[in-house]
């Protein structure tokens, strides 16, 4: 057993956590903070920014968590990162459960996807700032908010911000 946690390196409450799925499975040591939302599915983005650094671990059962984490966490930006062997990919996948795909669409009823392009079609006041996203502005490279179909993310001003697809058109 490690003696941090192999996802975020903290050294406090270690124990032994089970990654299985497509055959294979393998023991790796966590912290009570990630095994805890691990366990309860709810996760908190900042906790798990550590998986920048764990996406890139020569462990095959770190990567194969660190992909699932990042499925959850709907950061399909970092997942388009990854190199994972054949048999790796399969077996992270194995242990995903998905549910229906949720399908965004823009005002128009058109199917948006993680890297669009749209254009705000009305102006929005931005909570917590003090500027209007104004009608017309382009926002590129948007992501798609997970378990939400009504919002995406992208940023406006050089600030990520939240949009209800009502008020976006592709381009």
């Amino acid at each position: 057993m490690s003696n941090v946690c192999e996802l975020c390196s903290s050294e406090d409450n270690l124990d032994s956590f089970l990654v299985d799925g497509a055959n294979n499975e393998v023991n790796l040591t966590l912290c009570s903070t990630c095994r805890d939302q691990i366990k309860s599915e709810e996760l908190d983005e900042n906790h798990f920014n550590c998986l920048n650094d764990s996406m890139w671990s020569e462990s095959s059962g770190v990567k194969v968590l660190t992909y699932r984490l990042l499925d959850s966490l709907g950061r399909q930006d970092l997942l388009d990162m990854m190199y994972l062997e054949d048999y790796e990919k399969e077996w992270a996948e194995a242990g995903i459960h998905r549910g229906e795909k949720l399908v965004y669409k823009d005002s128009n009823g058109v199917t948006l996807e993680h890297g669009d392009t749209v254009v705000i079609t009305k102006d929005l006041d931005v909570k917590g700032t003090g500027f209007t996203a104004k009608r017309g502005t382009a926002v590129r490279n948007i992501g798609l908010v997970p378990n939400d179909a009504e919002h995406i993310e992208g940023r406006v001003n050089g600030v990520k911000i939240h949009i209800l697809t009502k008020y976006l058109k592709k381009s």
